[in-house]
């Protein structure tokens, strides 16, 4: 989940705790943060790796050490109750513990004591629906209505806010429980990814044998099933010699891959797909890109182009939108 959201659940989680005391909403507010300034650590995480991103900062010890810290500190500065200071950042550290875990990237809540990991790939890590609601949520919130409109309107923008939240999470998660007793059933693909849309998502399998990679792919959309697919593809690890151009889409997928796997590491580090044409001035070229970094309908990727008169492969990273429109 991005900061804002992270933030964002925390002041309405602490608000239905407590109400209307702004004291304690900052705190809450503030700990449903905390827990991303691990990215601090970053040199240090090198050397101490329980200080990573997603390592100690989003535990269940953590948080209580970042709660018991501020709740000794917060009435020094905003008067309050140090028992309902620590509950509230309790409360929101372990909102944004959850919120991550409700994600493909995995936390865990229980470090340093063991690592058991909670990953739930019922959302992406930074989805833009909730980045942005969140963005104008907080600008009608502490920007246009506090101290300007009567508080039961600021009430009931309150209550909107959190019904959305509330409808949101639902559907992500029937969608992903749909999803797991379907993938039961069939056992095709190894891995799910949720997509922007929460009504969509991608079901993904990778086979890496004999120095070749296969990677299956097919769109799911919640209430339908399967409904694009599955598209597979394959290349080889290790490029082959080869001169000239290739002769049709396959061989320029084989010689390309290689080469996009050297060329960048999200393709070598994700699930992976390719398309292959003839463009109008008779060059081939390959499209590789990444099932999972994607944004507005693009995907990070590589574009290898094999000139027409024969001339070395040119190589280059960039976003581009597929044609197959698995995003």
């Amino acid at each position: 989940m991005d900061l804002l959201t992270h933030v964002l659940v925390a002041y309405l989680v602490t608000y239905g705790i407590v109400g209307f005391h702004p004291q304690y909403l900052a705190a809450g507010a503030l700990a449903g943060g905390l827990p991303d300034a691990d990215a601090l650590f970053f040199p240090l995480a090198r050397r101490f790796p329980i200080l990573r991103h997603h390592g100690i900062t989003h535990s269940l010890l953590g948080v209580t050490i970042v709660a018991a810290v501020g709740s000794v500190l917060a009435p020094m500065i905003l008067p309050g109750s140090i028992a309902v200071y620590f509950l509230v950042m309790e409360v929101g550290g372990c909102c944004h513990i959850l919120q991550d875990g409700f994600t493909q990237f995995a936390v865990p809540p229980l470090a340093p004591f063991s690592d058991h990991r909670l990953q739930m790939d019922a959302d992406r890590a930074i989805n833009f629906v909730t980045l942005v609601f969140s963005a104008v949520a907080f600008y009608v919130l502490l920007g246009v209505e506090r101290n300007h409109v009567a508080f039961t309107i600021y009430q009931g923008t309150l209550y909107g806010v959190s019904a959305f939240f509330v409808a949101y999470f639902a559907v992500r998660l029937v969608g992903r429980l749909e999803i797991g007793r379907d993938l039961k059933k069939n056992g095709q693909f190894q891995q799910i990814v949720p997509m922007t849309n929460p009504f969509t998502w991608l079901l993904l399998s990778e086979v890496n044998a004999a120095g070749r990679v296969r990677t299956t792919w097919a769109r799911y959309t919640f209430g339908r099933g399967i409904v694009d697919g599955p598209h597979s593809v394959e290349g080889p690890v290790q490029a082959t010699p080869h001169t000239g151009t290739p002769s049709s889409e396959r061989e320029a997928l084989e010689w390309s891959y290689p080469l996009a796997r050297q060329h960048s590491q999200v393709i070598e580090g994700t699930y992976h797909f390719g398309e292959a044409d003839r463009d109008a001035a008779g060059d081939w070229v390959a499209h590789w890109y990444s099932l999972e970094f994607t944004f507005l309908g693009r995907s990070a990727g590589v574009r290898v182009l094999f000139p027409a008169d024969g001339g070395p492969a040119q190589v280059k990273s960039d976003f581009y939108r597929p044609k197959l429109r698995a995003l």
